[in-house]
């Protein structure tokens, strides 16, 4: 019994945060909700300095603490922007069909960019290992967003799976790659997207067993 009601407090306490995060981010838009900014701007804005932070990463050569904290530093500005633009559009009114997918697909842009980065990183170094878990991420990453979608236009449930955002796990082993971190990071977020894609996988057939 209490197996089940920590299976079932998980779930809560994962939206509980979830829904904190979107009402404080709400919250600091509703001044910016007035003005003529739109969530489509916020969104490229993001995904363009998720672009320029992949390229900053891929001259670590050149100094490897500068260059990765400066790359991490832009992406995590990036994904920040990535993560107001729906508040923008919750605090405006300004929430559109095609502005949900714009902003699901550039998550997904910004994401191959700066792992595609990092796979060079270790290619130049000729860690092979770490460069396949960096094709693993990408795939996974992809997966994750592409399972949701199929699930949610199935009429189920489909972001179940113990995967957070990318970006998270991405900026963390930025920040400690001048010691050697970010290949851990590259591994463990490999690990978690492609668990998180054999749970949404098991959910959406279980939720269709349900259904008879």
């Amino acid at each position: 019994m209490a197996r089940v009601s920590r299976q079932a407090g998980s779930p809560s306490l994962k939206q509980a945060y979830t829904d904190e995060a979107r009402r404080l981010a709400s919250r600091s838009m509703t001044g910016l909700a007035q003005t003529r900014l739109t969530p489509t701007a916020l969104t490229v804005s993001g995904l363009a300095l998720c672009i320029v932070g992949s390229v900053v990463v891929h001259f670590q050569y050149r100094n490897e603490l500068l260059y990765f904290w400066l790359g991490a530093a832009i992406f995590l500005v990036g994904s920040i922007l990535d993560i107001l633009d729906g508040a923008l559009a919750r605090a405006g009114g300004k929430a559109t069909p095609f502005g949900a997918f714009i902003d699901s697909t550039t998550d997904r842009i910004g994401e191959a960019f700066m792992l595609g980065s990092i796979g060079l990183v270790f290619a130049r170094d000729g860690n092979e290992v770490a460069l396949a878990f960096a094709f693993a991420a990408v795939a996974g990453s992809f997966l994750v967003s592409y399972t949701r979608a199929r699930a949610e236009a199935l009429g189920l449930k489909g972001d179940v799976g113990i995967g957070s955002r990318a970006e998270r796990v991405i900026t963390v082993g930025l920040a400690i790659a001048p010691w050697g971190g970010l290949q851990w990071a590259i591994y463990l977020l490999a690990a978690t997207t492609w668990v998180t894609v054999i749970q949404r996988i098991w959910s959406v057939r279980s939720q269709l067993r349900a259904r008879g």
